[in-house]
């Protein structure tokens, strides 16, 4: 089965969370999201998500640059290379340089279109094997000990199987010891994103070291292989690297350093489905538990997550959390339920396995744009 690629729609969402939701790099409100349906020339179409955050304070691309990319870049470079499946896109786009959020919208509703066509379910398409996936859940940074507590409460009686806390200087082994003490037994982590830096908080990480933290996620810069393996040499919990983890070479490169112990993989920050998948069965050659990073996606980049998460490197819970937890009305029918288990089934319908709301994402657009291909 060859795909024919006749065009690619953009739209820009203005989403609202329910709630707010603050990390070390700031808070964030509302979700500028920008969702990709890219169209086969016999009408079937798939759909992707661009991960991209606002302001360049995760990573260097943005809502904005990430239109640019796929608008001026992408789309004429897909469309000189007349690609005909999934598996192409990288080929076609490695002149690009990171971008990859960018890349990983397109290049993961080309999967989601290729899926559709060959009437099978997308994680199986990508050769997933679990029907069902472990889920987590990240909480932000919350005022008081206290008020991060019940938030915890909440999330363990609705039977999350891991709880993340976001930690950063000032708000890290005070929070992160009280709600220790009070759930001693669950699963628990911490992340920084990138807030620490090696010499001046070596201390703090030897006390959150005697937490017993499943991991300590991305502590110090993104770039910053060298200190993370020296930061890994004085702990017993694992480091796990997010930021840092952009490519297959990455992930190479984090082992051969020992610069962590734990992978977490993110679809847009990898570049889509093709490269998350190189790099979970590099992690599972060596040993090396990896799992499903979230980035406040709606429904459609949930999706593509959850099928992502049931590849067979993916050994622990992920943050693909319910639609609930964050958006009062999903652009996806059914909205993603997390089971009393922790759990969610993956879907059985063809492709990304859920129904996009088209006249829920017409509502939200506040600019689109169609590129032909041909």
């Amino acid at each position: 089965m060859k795909l024919q690629l006749e065009k690619i729609e953009l739209r820009e969402l203005e989403m609202p969370l329910k709630t707010r939701f603050e990390t070390s790099f700031g808070v964030t409100t509302k979700r500028r999201v920008i969702i990709v349906r890219v169209f086969d020339r016999d009408g079937a179409s798939g759909y992707g998500e661009c991960t991209a955050m606002e302001h360049p304070f995760y990573n260097h691309e943005t809502v904005d640059t990430s239109w640019a990319i796929i608008s001026k870049f992408i789309a004429p470079m897909l469309a000189t290379a007349c690609v005909s499946s999934a598996g192409e896109v990288g080929d076609a786009l490695s002149a690009i340089q990171d971008n990859r959020m960018a890349i990983g919208a397109v290049e993961t509703a080309i999967w989601d279109l290729e899926a559709k066509k060959a009437n099978v379910p997308l994680w199986q398409y990508l050769g997933g094997t679990k029907k069902e996936v472990n889920c987590g859940v990240s909480i932000g940074l919350q005022k008081s000990p206290e008020i991060l507590l019940d938030k915890v409460a909440h999330e363990v009686e609705s039977g999350y199987q891991r709880i993340k806390l976001k930690i950063k200087p000032g708000q890290d082994i005070e929070f992160v010891s009280f709600v220790r003490s009070h759930f001693p037994g669950i699963t628990l982590s911490v992340d920084a994103n990138s807030a620490y830096e090696l010499e001046r908080d070596i201390e703090l990480f030897k006390k959150l070291d005697e937490c017993n933290l499943l991991m300590i996620e991305q502590p110090l810069a993104a770039g910053d292989l060298v200190d993370h393996a020296k930061l890994q040499k004085h702990l017993k919990t694992p480091v796990c690297l997010d930021e840092s983890i952009t490519s297959l070479m990455d992930a190479r490169h984090a082992l051969e350093l020992e610069a962590c112990r734990i992978m977490n993989i993110k679809l847009g920050r990898v570049g889509g489905h093709s490269e998350a998948r190189a790099i979970q069965a590099f992690a599972a050659k060596y040993n090396i538990p990896v799992w499903c990073g979230g980035m406040l996606e709606s429904g459609i980049g949930r999706a593509h997550n959850i099928a992502m998460s049931t590849l067979p490197g993916f050994t622990l819970p992920g943050d693909v959390s319910a639609s609930a937890r964050y958006w009062e009305e999903d652009i996806i029918e059914p909205p993603v339920v997390v089971s009393s288990l922790g759990t969610i089934i993956a879907p059985t319908n063809p492709g990304i396995g859920y129904e996009v709301k088209e006249n829920l994402i017409e509502k939200l657009s506040v600019k689109r744009e169609s590129i032909s291909l041909t």
